[in-house]
């Protein structure tokens, strides 16, 4: 039997925005691996074995994932949102760059997911309507200072900015430090989203002026966006505010 390896991305939460791409490979597998949140969140049959591991564990994951498919086996890694932002399809491609040179040969395939980011903008309005970006708050793979760097040029070159694992119990500072690093390169009125468990029952939005942003208000499941000063909101009588960023701004000067 030729074996296949398929990284998925299950979206923000909600199961009708899993893609029917994703849903027709999870139903075809014969091993599902992941983050075990992420496992428990695929409905469990008869003829697939799920493998559920903890969130530190990417590599050995995405090993485990590819010796599996090499033994014939129809392998579907998952991950939350895409596989592609901050997950486990550069985990496996990294594995292969590694490992053992038969696996480059692997029917690999990458299925996208709904990333967080673009759940949150959704339900808030367009704040991603002009360029933006994304920067990893977890300095668990790359060093501290280098996250500060990117946030400060982010922040200086217009960016909107979307912040990722903005803290967690073992890193309960971090987002508070990025959040005054932020107020030193940009104005206070200038919106924060906090959009906690997008999707699914305890979902909740908030926008505040970044001078009001507060850490706490944020956890792991929680996506901090960071306007760009060309950022704005349409107040609303009845209602939470639009956010959106206008597609142009003016000539540069």
């Amino acid at each position: 039997m030729s074996g296949s390896l398929i990284i998925a991305g299950l979206g923000p939460g909600a199961a009708q925005l899993i893609t029917p791409e994703v849903t027709a490979a999870l139903n075809e597998a014969t091993d599902l691996i992941g983050y075990a949140p992420y496992v428990a969140r695929v409905t469990e049959r008869d003829g697939l074995t799920r493998h559920g591991s903890d969130n530190r564990e990417e590599l050995d994951r995405a090993s485990h994932a590819l010796r599996l498919a090499a033994q014939g086996r129809r392998v579907v890694v998952v991950s939350s949102g895409d596989p592609g932002v901050f997950a486990m399809a550069a985990a496996v491609f990294e594995a292969v760059d590694a490992g053992d040179p038969s696996w480059r040969e692997l029917d690999i395939q990458v299925l996208p997911g709904i990333s967080a980011m673009f759940a949150a903008a959704a339900r808030i309005g367009a704040p991603l309507g002009h360029d933006f970006c994304a920067i990893n708050l977890s300095d668990n793979l790359k060093p501290w200072d280098l996250v500060e760097r990117r946030l400060r040029l982010a922040a200086q070159a217009g960016f909107v900015i979307a912040l990722y694992n903005p803290l967690s119990k073992a890193r309960p500072w971090q987002l508070g430090r990025a959040l005054d690093l932020l107020r030193e390169e940009l104005p206070g009125q200038v919106p924060v989203i906090f959009a906690s468990a997008i999707s699914d029952a305890r979902e909740a939005i908030d926008t505040v002026p970044l001078a009001e942003a507060i850490a706490e208000r944020a956890d792991m499941r929680t996506l901090v966006m960071i306007g760009s000063t060309q950022t704005k909101l349409i107040a609303r009588a009845n209602g939470k505010p639009f956010v959106y960023t206008p597609r142009s701004v003016g000539a540069a000067t």
